[in-house]
């Protein structure tokens, strides 16, 4: 399995969407994402690279495992 690398806050958002994130608001350069399953909410940083850390803390949220994330950003 490959290395979660960092990527672009679009491909994130479209990532986070496509496992059942719903839009909620904008906080300054923060979007905040709801997920049923979710004790808290999603945030993606508006970053050109949003770091690993971030998103592994994103997928943690909502129970997405690695395999499901490579199966999406390959989707995509």
């Amino acid at each position: 399995m490959p290395a979660i690398r960092p990527t672009s806050y679009q491909i994130q958002v479209r990532v986070f969407e496509s496992a059942g994130c719903e839009y909620v608001r904008t906080q300054g350069d923060h979007l905040v994402y709801h997920h049923p399953n979710a004790m808290r909410p999603v945030v993606i940083p508006k970053y050109r690279e949003v770091p690993v850390f971030v998103i592994r803390n994103n997928m943690k949220v909502i129970g997405m495992s690695r395999e499901e994330y490579f199966q999406i950003l390959e989707s995509l």
